[in-house]
């Protein structure tokens, strides 16, 4: 018993320490304090604002060089029978969001004091945030249209079910577990197209820094949720 208990716990450690090792995984806690702070401290000056500023500069750095990822997915093929709209959304998605993570490394240059030019540095920030909102809502269409690509083949899979109960059939239940998640993700970068509308301040009076400190807190925390490895299964004594 006591081997057992030893066992999960060493397997949970594990799963910890594997989160934790990533970068994307350590980037999002980060932007989960941020957004935090922000929603505390409501855009008046004071410990919580400074941990927002502070935590929104230290994440840059984890975003160095990450607009090669993108880069890459706009190049590489995409799945064969992915409807034509889909495709162009999907691309447009990535080059907006590799322009925006390109033009934030400048942005914390000009923050850093290594690029002196500060006025272009926050032209730039102001660009890459646009760029940042038509990738979201790129990603919320492409989202939606995979989800209603899921539903119609799942409704495809009940009337070829013969014995009616479809939470039994594993094709089935595979295409639920990915419509869930795509559910989540649009729901996540629905709320991100608030979020860069309050950091670009774009409706102040709507979407205040407490708004923008909600959302952005819990789209962090669905991010977090995301990036949660697999739970490995232990062997019951």
């Amino acid at each position: 018993m006591a081997s057992s208990t030893l066992d999960v716990s060493r397997a949970e450690l594990a799963l910890v320490v594997m989160y934790l090792n990533k970068a994307e995984a350590r980037d999002k806690l980060c932007r989960a304090i941020q957004y935090g702070s922000k929603f505390l401290s409501g855009g008046q000056p004071g410990t919580a604002q400074n941990v927002d500023k502070s935590t929104s500069l230290a994440r840059k750095v984890f975003r160095l060089f990450k607009f090669v990822n993108d880069l890459h997915g706009l190049i590489s093929h995409v799945p064969k029978g992915t409807p034509l709209p889909l495709v162009l959304l999907g691309k447009s998605k990535n080059a907006l969001l590799s322009t925006f993570l390109f033009l934030d490394q400048i942005v914390w240059l000009g923050r850093s004091g290594i690029y002196k030019n500060k006025e272009r540095a926050e032209l730039l920030g102001r660009i890459s945030l646009f760029c940042w909102m038509g990738s979201s809502v790129c990603t919320t269409l492409v989202e939606l249209g995979e989800i209603g690509r899921l539903s119609s083949s799942m409704k495809k899979i009940e009337k070829g079910l013969t014995n009616g109960n479809k939470y039994q059939d594993e094709e089935y239940r595979a295409k639920l577990k990915k419509s869930n998640e795509r559910s989540l993700a649009l729901i996540k970068s629905a709320m991100d197209i608030v979020v860069a509308a309050g950091l670009l301040q774009l409706s102040p009076e709507k979407i205040t820094p407490r708004v923008t400190g909600a959302f952005g807190f819990i789209t962090s925390i669905i991010s977090c949720y995301q990036l949660l490895p697999t739970r490995p299964k232990i062997k019951e004594l």
